[in-house]
């Protein structure tokens, strides 16, 4: 055993016991309490047996107390191994994922971690196994998420100039009604339900293909869906085809759910009936087109895919009328959570903060 090192002078049994009384670390309290058996005369093996370990133990928590004072006696994070991408791996690691794989020279359409496993190797030399590779792509802020569909046609600046206008594309509306009307934003889009139903992902167990039921019949209908998602409200129509008539009386169906002395600037998608020389609007709602090819824009297509996941999929419809009832019934109950729809439907770049 090495000889016995003495504590350092600027300290007292009663200041130490102080500090262990302070203390929320049960580590530094443990090694206080034995360091102050020393200060208050007791023996290195009286220390021990407080500290509950041996000699060689207490001889370091004095070594380490002598050189860092209290803040010493607590424990730090262990250093772990060395990680094995440095940072401007990182960052080229972070680049190809943004990139994509290019298919002629990787041989994939999307990265796979083996794939980027592969990658790494090729580039750096650096063998990594793929759940290694795993955590430090989500420990860069990546997971692995459902890609959102773009038009193939679709032009880079359109929805960005379009987010852009809309401020003074709704000022413009506002300046042309009468002072002080207040204005509610709607969304409005159309979704075919109907016998061919989709099926969605389940809970199972790994290593098993659940299975869903799947009908070949094509009987349909469609849901002419608005929402108002500052208001938490909607209001829809389940009718058998997409037309202008049917648009008219959707339309009709929105403004008797837009509040008294309101107006509603109602933003949608290009398609014929929606903006039809024939269509009726009434006088509470102004339409608002939005760019072609850019249906991301539609926060009700959102509301479409929650539907399907949770009330629509995995169904099947024996009629047309069974169709028009689990139609009203999903929209219904969409409706009874306003807090769902604000959830969905509510955007930055429409109603600000």
């Amino acid at each position: 055993m090495a000889a016995a090192v003495g504590l350092r002078g600027d300290f007292t049994a009663a200041a130490v016991r102080r500090l262990a009384h302070g203390s929320r670390d049960a580590g530094q309290v443990r090694r206080l309490l034995s360091l102050a058996a020393i200060y208050g005369g007791g023996s290195r093996s009286a220390a021990a047996l407080v500290g509950g370990v041996g000699l060689q133990t207490v001889r370091d928590w004095v070594l380490r107390f002598n050189r860092d004072g209290p803040d010493g006696l607590i424990d730090g994070k262990a250093p772990g191994g060395r990680p094995r991408l440095d940072a401007s791996q990182r960052a080229a690691l972070a680049a190809a994922v943004e990139r994509g794989p290019i298919p002629a020279a990787h041989g994939v359409v999307r990265w796979r971690l083996v794939d980027l496993v592969q990658w790494v190797q090729d580039e750096f030399a650096v063998s990594i196994s793929p759940q290694t590779l795993g955590r430090e792509l989500r420990a860069m802020g990546y997971r692995k998420l459902s890609a959102r569909p773009r038009h193939h046609a679709q032009e880079a600046e359109t929805i960005p100039a379009f987010k852009k206008n809309f401020p003074a594309q709704v000022a413009a509306i506002r300046a042309a009604l009468p002072r002080g009307t207040p204005i509610e934003l709607w969304w409005q889009d159309e979704a075919r339900v109907g016998q061919k139903n989709g099926i969605t992902r389940r809970w199972a167990k790994r290593g098993t293909r659940p299975s869903a039921p799947k009908d070949q019949r094509t009987a349909s209908a469609y849901i002419y869906g608005a929402i108002c998602p500052a208001e938490g409200k909607g209001a829809a129509l389940v009718l058998p085809r997409c037309n202008t008539e049917g648009m008219t009386l959707h339309l009709a169906e929105v403004a008797a759910t837009v509040a008294p002395g309101a107006h509603a600037v109602l933003l949608l998608d290009q398609a014929g009936w929606h903006l039809s020389a024939g269509l009726v609007i009434p006088a509470n709602i102004t339409l608002l087109p939005l760019p072609v090819k850019c249906p991301e824009l539609n926060p009700v297509e959102n509301v479409w895919q929650f539907m399907r996941d949770n009330w629509l999929s995995n169904r099947i419809f024996k009629s047309y009328d069974d169709i028009l009832d689990h139609c009203c019934f999903a929209w219904n109950r969409l409706t009874d959570q306003p807090w769902r729809i604000m959830s969905i439907g509510l955007r930055q770049w429409a109603h600000g903060s």
